[in-house]
């Protein structure tokens, strides 16, 4: 099925598009123009996250401007204005001061979407402390790997959360000093060794001054998953502000008066760069919902609180496809200006959906962990080409290449010829380090390019087009999943002898993780075991971690020196080419 270019013809009630002229704008672009659309700290003192997204907003004209709206599982609503948030964020950098924190000490939050998790983002960054988000459907090993390998300090939680996937681990995490519950009723919490996180935030001033802050200081940790060995931090600065702000006004297309939701949960990087940052940093409106996706329910939420810029996941938009047109053309979603979708490729039907479905196409963008913001998206005043990620940003320089024999970099010139994506080094909210492991970062880069681990080509016009990963990392629903992770746990129970995990294609989740399992002596491979297997992972792990099938296998294909080769497994369950096979253990 081919599916040609998508382009909105603008009427008068259209807002003009911030980015009107790519090439224009490209040439005359450069990070410290950007940088100047910010006001820094007063008298000089640096430059924090904080202070863009929040003071100085309510030391100005928009102070009384909502800038979350939060929508409760229930059906409570609260509404925080700049001002109201410039107090509540005083209030959590205040207490992390009382509580003795340091600038640069690690601050963990493991809670669903709930006022109190953006309250601890932005008040952490205040404090100067680092910001590291949990996702909270995480099962206690990753929670405990992560806290483990951030050396985490502080941790906000839950008493559901706390109790469920914390109270296990907590003597296993010498680091961790304080734990703030955020108390399930209007009762405090008294769970032992921990504080209540509403009594502590009572008690606290709502005058708070932002101390100096270089540019460079750290500022968030966002983990993220390689093939092997543990889960990796990615150290984003202050200064990423820059880019979470030009890129929300040029990628997003923020306009002053919108209304903004983005669905992806903070434990992502995309729920804080574009879920708490970008948007408060352009002083608009920013949706939070805490409930799960549901179709029915999120066209209500579009249409009541009408939402002009949508940022969502093809995992999402696959299962509204599903769901079909009926469901939305009953809705009244005629305020949406702008749709953005990001965490894995989005297929060519789906654009072409959308834009029957709500009468204006998904623009599709990329970026990782890595990159801190947006890096190539499809803009609002050019055609969008479904199937294609974009074109880079405004002061980005992207590049095909290919690594030599000698460990340098030849870029592809030829069009549409596959190669590594790699970013010419230097944008503002690029990472600065995998957190305690400088030979990991350093081998991301070559000759003064990032190398991003995906394949891709860039056609004749300049659009990227994404072919895959070099490695075997996972993409399920918007997440990244190491295989190792997964393998490890499996492999603590008494009837595992070997596991390989891939991820296999799945039109709603884009992959599922998929386990293949080699039993010990004595151990049958039943149905009953199976779903033992999968109820173990899942306790340990999550559901947003844990496989979601699993094969009995008599042996996992592996090379002579013990590596598992998952290539093989794949490839055996697609029915693809197994490739070279010549340092098989079996041959």
């Amino acid at each position: 099925m081919s599916f040609k270019p998508i382009r909105k013809v603008p009427t008068k009630e259209t807002l003009a598009p911030n980015l009107l002229d790519y090439e224009a704008l490209r040439s005359d672009f450069s990070w410290d123009s950007a940088r100047r659309e910010l006001d820094g700290l007063p008298d000089g003192r640096g430059l924090n996250i904080a202070h863009e997204a929040v003071d100085r907003h309510a030391q100005g004209a928009r102070r009384d401007r909502i800038a979350l709206r939060w929508l409760g599982k229930s059906g409570r609503q609260r509404d925080i204005t700049y001002a109201e948030l410039a107090g509540l964020t005083n209030r959590f950098a205040n207490v992390l001061q009382d509580l003795g924190v340091a600038p640069g000490d690690r601050v963990y939050v493991l809670a669903g979407r709930v006022p109190e998790l953006y309250i601890a983002a932005l008040g952490t960054l205040k404090h100067r402390a680092i910001f590291c988000p949990l996702f909270s459907a995480f099962g206690p090993e990753p929670i405990r790997s992560r806290l483990s390998i951030g050396e985490g300090r502080v941790l906000v939680t839950t008493e559901a959360l706390y109790q469920k996937k914390v109270a296990s681990i907590r003597n296993a995490l010498p680091h961790l000093e304080h734990v703030l519950i955020l108390s399930d009723s209007d009762t405090a919490a008294t769970i032992p060794n921990t504080h209540d996180l509403g009594t502590l935030l009572n008690a606290a001033s709502d005058r708070f001054e932002i101390p100096p802050t270089d540019p460079s200081d750290p500022a968030l940790l966002h983990f993220t998953s390689g093939t092997t060995g543990t889960p990796k931090g990615a150290l984003h600065v202050h200064e990423a502000v820059v880019a979470h702000h030009i890129t929300g006004k040029l990628a997003l297309d923020f306009h002053p008066d919108d209304i903004f939701w983005c669905t992806a949960d903070p434990g992502w990087v995309t729920g804080t760069s574009y879920g708490i940052i970008a948007p408060l940093t352009n002083g608009i409106t920013s949706v939070i919902d805490e409930a799960d996706f549901d179709a029915d329910r999120w066209y209500g939420v579009i249409e009541k609180q009408r939402v002009t810029v949508w940022y969502t996941a093809p995992t999402a938009i696959r299962l509204m496809m599903r769901l079909g047109l009926d469901a939305v053309k009953q809705r009244d979603l005629s305020s949406l200006r702008f749709l953005a979708s990001v965490g894995e490729p989005l297929n060519p039907e789906a654009v072409a959906w959308s834009d029957l479905a709500f009468g204006r196409p998904f623009h599709d963008n990329w970026w990782q962990s890595e990159t801190g913001g947006i890096m190539i998206a499809n803009y609002a005043s050019m055609e969008v080409r479904p199937g294609s990620m974009g074109r880079p940003l405004p002061g980005i320089e992207a590049a095909i290449v290919h690594q030599t024999e000698t460990g340098t970099i030849e870029l592809v010139a030829t069009p549409n010829q596959e190669g590594e994506l790699a970013l010419r080094t230097g944008w503002p909210s690029m990472f600065r380090g995998y957190w305690n492991e400088p030979e990991r970062y350093q081998a991301c880069f070559t000759d003064g390019w990032y190398l991003t681990g995906d394949l891709a080509k860039q056609d004749a016009d300049g659009y990227f087009w994404f072919v895959g990963r070099k490695d075997d990392v996972i993409k399920t629903s918007g997440h990244l999943i190491g295989p190792f992770e997964v393998e490890s746990i499996l492999l603590e129970h008494p009837a595992v002898a070997e596991v390989g995990v891939i991820g296999k294609p799945d039109p709603q989740a884009f992959q599922i993780v998929k386990a293949f399992v080699a039993l010990k002596p004595g151990h049958e491979p039943t149905d009953e075991l199976r779903r033992t297997l999968l109820g173990f992972a899942r306790s340990r792990l999550g559901a947003a971690v844990a496989p979601k099938e699993i094969q009995f296998i008599d042996k996992l294909p592996k090379t002579r020196s013990g590596k598992i080769l998952r290539r093989l497994l794949k490839a055996r369950e697609l029915g693809l080419a197994e490739g070279d096979t010549s340092t098989l253990e079996e041959n």
